[in-house]
């Protein structure tokens, strides 16, 4: 499950003094915003499915917002897809079919992009997963989150460790790169439990997995009414565990919470985490949009009817934000993303992805280096072993 970054940004801000000499790579983010039930530990913007699924609406005010957004990227090529949620595998085959020949129309889609599709084991058959590969889609990440049935309903998940492993196979057999989300440290579960469900997804080989320590996020069921969770002792022999088992059984663990086989890590989730750029469109999506002279940030309306209806209009009405990062932002904007890569990002992606001198963020890396927190080496910038562990407050440091 990638969740789309959101910052917030001060009002009335501007990048001033600041050129970018080139753009970075831009991708494309699409929210599907129903659920067939909210899960209560989330916090993304998903929405109880109505008794008919406005399929048809959904397309046109999607294309409405496209199309109101082209001024801001024309020309520039898409280098990935992201069709988030939500629970986009409640869409028909046909419905991707349409929203991806949309996406094709409007934007230069390179021939290699990488095309995601977030599907939940709940909601999905043979034939559904065939059509979105035949679509288009070439990526699909499951939103497993255990195998084991009891820890299932204590998240609130609507489908059961047997649906969970039956969407994986359908999966191989649709596309050739699959993800598997997992998550652990939750409620009442052991250590023993929780590699379990870890040997369960390596099992199947698949070229990805993220696998995510459970948090409560505000605004949540579960940050109101707290589960018991395994303590700080048991979630770090869990982690430990983790690390230990995916790199045993070929996985790279290039990110927090990511694993990969080599040649397959998320191009869509990297870019985020490289200061890419991301066009965001559906209710409630995210954009992140760099110009020569300046970095913008939209937002879009969180209420699925509301956005349709104002998207629909063509008079902007459907932004519920849109604003320029202010310059003194931006350098912990890149630290935050840039330190959750383990081999960080060459040092000159700063001035290229900010428009400002890597002097900028020199004494700070002078400080994290003296604490053993950044490695030394002046070509990129990279947590040690360390900073890797400690990351929040690396990260922190920049907000000096």
């Amino acid at each position: 499950m990638m969740e789309q970054p959101q910052v917030r940004i001060r009002a009335g801000s501007t990048v001033q003094n600041s050129l970018l000499n080139s753009l970075p790579p831009l991708a494309l983010y699409i929210h599907v915003p129903w659920c067939v039930r909210k899960c209560p530990y989330c916090d993304f913007n998903s929405h109880q499915t109505p008794e008919v699924l406005p399929e048809a609406q959904y397309l046109e005010a999607l294309k409405a917002d496209l199309e109101q957004a082209l001024p801001l990227i024309w020309g520039r090529p898409i280098v990935s897809v992201f069709i988030g949620g939500g629970t986009p595998s409640l869409l028909s085959g046909a419905a991707i079919a349409d929203m991806l020949s949309m996406v094709r129309a409007y934007l230069p889609l390179l021939p290699t992009a990488e095309i995601t599709l977030e599907a939940n084991p709940g909601t999905v058959e043979a034939h559904k997963f065939k059509a979105y590969g035949q679509a288009g889609v070439n990526r699909l990440s499951l939103g497993i989150q255990s195998f084991n049935d009891q820890a299932l309903q204590a998240l609130g998940r609507i489908h059961d460790s047997a649906q969970a492993k039956a969407a994986i196979g359908f999966a191989l057999d649709a596309v050739e790169r699959v993800n598997l989300d997992v998550m652990y440290a939750l409620p009442q579960q052991s250590v023993e439990h929780a590699l379990e469900d870890i040997k369960t997804a390596l099992s199947y080989d698949t070229k990805h997995l993220s696998l995510y320590h459970l948090t409560l996020e505000p605004n949540t069921v579960f940050a109101k009414y707290p589960p018991v969770l395994p303590n700080d002792d048991e979630s770090a022999l869990m982690q430990d565990a983790i690390i230990e088992l995916t790199a045993e059984h070929g996985y790279e663990h290039y990110e927090v919470s990511a694993y990969a086989k080599p040649g397959y890590q998320a191009e869509h989730n990297r870019n985020y985490w490289e200061f890419g750029d991301y066009l965001g469109i559906g209710p409630g999506a995210h954009s992140k949009l760099s110009f020569p002279d300046r970095i913008l940030r939209q937002s879009r309306l969180r209420n699925p009817q509301t956005w349709m209806e104002q998207a629909l209009l063509a008079q902007s009405g459907h932004l519920a934000e849109h604003k320029i990062v202010e310059l003194d932002d931006l350098p912990f904007e890149f630290m935050l993303n840039a330190l959750r890569l383990r081999d960080g990002v060459p040092a000159d992606y700063f001035e290229d992805r900010t428009g400002q001198p890597l002097t900028k963020i020199v004494p700070t890396i002078r400080k994290a280096i003296e604490k053993g927190l950044i490695d030394p080496h002046p070509s990129r910038i990279r947590t040690t072993d360390l900073g890797w562990r400690f990351l929040t407050d690396v990260q922190e440091m920049f907000l000096e």
